[in-house]
């Protein structure tokens, strides 16, 4: 049986192993399992309630990253997506004044046109059409994005109303107990240790709980909670015109967020072929797709792909097996979320600090020599980090390398959909710039 299970999961060909893809698995579940807390709190301020959201939290991180291991059989794990929780309660819920249940309703409708698009074949067609240059330049920015997210939450830099961004506050106990456990993985990954990021996170947490900056409030989270929100979801209000909108940004982000996570953690495991396109991408989406409509159905926002699946692909992780460990670390959650919700933000951070530092030796791959190919990767590569948004990143490249081909007299050389897509990202851009 474990034979059958290594040749399913190709260990050989990968180079990997049980013991590898394991801790691989609880490296990427530590350092998404901020998820736990963090969603329920922004959809708390959408009045859902808490622990309903904690357990729709767990269990459809545990679905997602489940089934993305065993049909799809990648290192990618899948939760409630930042961004798209916080557009969910603060921009519908609260900003439009629709019931939480009707935006679940929506959340369903994204998750269902996501996948008629995959089954259709258009997913994948706009993953293939992604021009081999710009997804460098995703990867790259994808670093930058999550380690500026990781030095804000380490309080290293803050915001500042002169210059946007600023140092932070290097006297705070939780920024230099931040720098500590940047320092740590550092020297770990500097020795050449396979669990670098995994031993500095749990490290800083012990020297967080030393020195008195770790607090947690045991209290007892049950698979029962759920019942609050599963199956509160309101599909026939959401279907009504006006709201079409509302679908249209959830798949709409969802999607290039989606795609650019897929390029970031396939660059880095080394998931492409020799002609630069993901095996079973299909099988990808599809999880991708049924992770979120599950999702809608037991209570919480839209399920996409964890960019922090990076920090597993750094620990050795190469198989499906990765994202069903960190699956089912997430069903265990709901048994000792106490425990996990004592990981201080200042023991997570630096590692997204070293992951993005490590995803920046993409950059190499870029012929910054040709205008037409540098310049897109380059908007790629800054507006990722500086709006906050993979998907504003794509959108910027894409539109750049379009335009650049067209004016270059290079039209024919490039995939047809590029401009069709180029075309929708510039009518998104007047639509969102309108007063």
């Amino acid at each position: 049986m474990r034979r059958r299970l290594e040749r399913y999961f190709e260990f050989e060909r990968l180079q990997t192993n049980w013991k590898t893809e394991f801790l691989a698995g609880a490296t990427t579940f530590v350092t998404m399992a901020y998820i736990v807390f963090v969603n329920p709190s922004v959809l708390r301020e959408a009045h859902m309630p808490f622990k309903a959201v904690v357990a729709a939290t767990c269990l459809c991180a545990a679905f997602g990253s489940i089934l993305m291991g065993v049909l799809a059989r990648y290192p990618i794990a899948l939760a409630p997506g930042m961004g798209l929780n916080a557009y969910f309660t603060y921009t519908v819920v609260k900003g439009m004044g629709i019931p939480w249940e009707t935006a679940l309703g929506a959340v369903f409708l994204s998750g269902a046109a996501f996948m008629i698009l995959t089954l259709l074949g258009i997913r994948q067609l706009v993953v293939e059409a992604i021009p081999t240059e710009l997804f460098a330049a995703v990867a790259a920015g994808i670093g930058l994005f999550i380690a500026m997210i990781g030095l804000r939450n380490a309080g290293i830099i803050a915001a500042s109303p002169e210059t946007l961004v600023t140092i932070g506050n290097l006297r705070d106990k939780n920024t230099v107990l931040a720098v500590f456990g940047l320092l740590v993985t550092a020297v770990l990954l500097a020795w050449g240790v396979r669990a670098a990021v995994l031993l500095g996170i749990l490290l800083t947490t012990l020297a967080g709980a030393l020195s008195g900056l770790v607090s947690w409030s045991p209290e007892t989270y049950r698979f029962s909670d759920i019942a609050a929100t599963a199956g509160k979801l309101d599909v026939r209000a959401a279907s009504h015109l006006g709201l079409l909108e509302v679908v249209f940004v959830f798949l709409f982000v969802d999607f290039f967020d989606n795609v650019g996570t897929l390029v970031g953690v396939g660059k880095k495991a080394g998931l492409f072929d020799e002609a630069n396109r993901i095996p079973r991408i299909r099988r990808i989406l599809l999880s991708d797709a049924a992770a979120t409509i599950f999702g809608s159905l037991a209570g919480t926002s839209t399920v996409v792909s964890y960019i922090e699946s990076a920090t597993g692909v750094v620990a050795g992780g190469r198989s499906g097996v990765t994202a069903i460990v960190t699956g089912l670390l997430f069903i265990l959650t709901l048994f000792v979320a106490p425990l996990v919700g004592a990981v201080p933000a200042a023991a997570t951070a630096p590692a997204l600090i070293v992951v993005g530092s490590l995803m920046m030796s993409h950059i190499g791959e870029i012929r910054w020599s040709d205008p037409a190919v540098a310049i897109p990767a380059f908007l790629t590569l800054v507006t990722i980090p500086l709006t906050f948004s993979i998907a504003n990143g794509l959108a910027f490249g894409f539109t750049a390398y379009a335009l650049l081909r067209l004016l270059r007299g290079r039209f024919r050389e490039t995939h047809w959909l590029v401009y069709v897509l180029a075309a929708l990202f510039i009518a998104r851009f007047v639509y969102l710039g309108r007063d």
